[in-house]
């Protein structure tokens, strides 16, 4: 039979079969050794073909073959650093949440995240959560070391509007939600009409706020961030899908901490960069990295504004091959 996996727990899998019922699936021992380096060879939303056997006055699914992948995204994985662990497969689009500071979301994080999603074919949509709890008049007022002259802090609604417009300047759809009041979440909803989205980001960023909003009656499990650390408290242990009531569905998935970009030569990274792309031809030589290579395009474009020092900075991460340091300078400045 065929069927497609909504839920994955390591061991067993919850498939939801042609015939429209729910099956507890396994896969024999055998199949793990079949060249796949994935921590977990099947995900959730793959296309498989099982059997089902019985085990006295129990049938349990066998996964037999999982069918050729349209997409999939993938990092690394967190305990095994050799190895990498399928996030979701099948995926029609992917909202990535963030947050300004509760928890903080980093650029880099982000730009890691899109690189992987650009290197697979599946879109991004950023979503900016809780707009609702932004403070849009606390200021501070710094002395610049070099000049001496006085300047004033960004607001924390100016920081999230400075980084939607840096990544609506690339290319990237942005939107301003908030999961607890329902900003805008029907333009969330629009988009995710006859599609299957995954909902990403890190713990505490409102994945499953955002989804119980969404769709209200789902009541996926929430929790409180961490007064003490910003950060928040994983609530989805494993990777979930959910048939939606107004034709979509949804992939919710565990909080991400950090994100290794998987498999991706150097070479070819400034690809998945827009604003490298479309300027990587004027560099002098053509195989340049933007490193320390002369007259090159893309540092010109860095030192002149045009591209933004967060960016070129991620980027420099990725083909130097650095793990995700969780940075501490959490955005662009203008």
């Amino acid at each position: 039979m065929k069927g497609t996996v909504y839920r994955s727990t390591g061991s067993w899998y919850e498939v939801k079969g042609i015939d429209g019922a729910m099956y507890s699936c396994r896969i024999k021992g055998k199949f793990r050794l079949q060249g796949i380096k994935s921590t977990n060879p099947v995900a959730v939303g793959d296309q498989v073909i099982f059997e089902i056997e019985k085990k006295g006055d129990e049938e349990i699914g066998i996964i037999k073959e999982i069918l050729e992948r349209n997409n999939y995204i993938v990092r690394k994985s967190v305990n095994l650093s050799k190895q990498t662990h399928i996030i979701a497969a099948n995926v029609d689009q992917v909202f990535l949440i963030v947050t300004l500071n509760n928890p903080p979301t980093f650029t880099s994080f982000i730009d890691r995240f899109l690189v992987s999603a650009a290197a697979y074919d599946i879109p991004v949509v950023l979503l900016f959560n809780k707009i609702d709890t932004y403070n849009d008049e606390q200021q501070e007022a710094l002395i610049d070391p070099e000049t001496g002259e006085e300047y004033l802090t960004m607001t924390e609604l100016d920081q999230v509007r400075h980084l939607m417009q840096l990544y609506k300047s690339i290319g990237y759809k942005c939107i301003a939600i908030s999961a607890q009041t329902g900003k805008n979440i029907d333009q969330v909803k629009e988009l995710m009409l006859d599609k299957i989205s995954m909902f990403a980001g890190h713990s505490g960023a409102g994945k499953s706020t955002t989804a119980n909003a969404i769709q209200p009656g789902l009541e996926l499990k929430t929790k409180e961030i961490s007064d003490q650390h910003k950060q928040g408290q994983h609530t989805t242990t494993f990777a979930q899908m959910f048939d939606l009531d107004f034709n979509a569905g949804i992939i919710d998935t565990p909080g991400i901490k950090g994100f290794g970009v998987v498999d991706i030569e150097k070479e070819i990274v400034d690809g998945y960069f827009p604003e490298f792309f479309e300027r990587k031809h004027d560099c002098k030589f053509h195989n340049c990295l933007h490193a320390e290579e002369p007259k090159c395009a893309i540092k010109d474009a860095v030192e002149s504004g045009d591209i933004a020092i967060s960016r070129y900075e991620s980027y420099l991460q990725i083909i130097g091959g650095e793990e995700d340091n969780y940075r501490t300078d959490k955005y662009a400045t203008p």
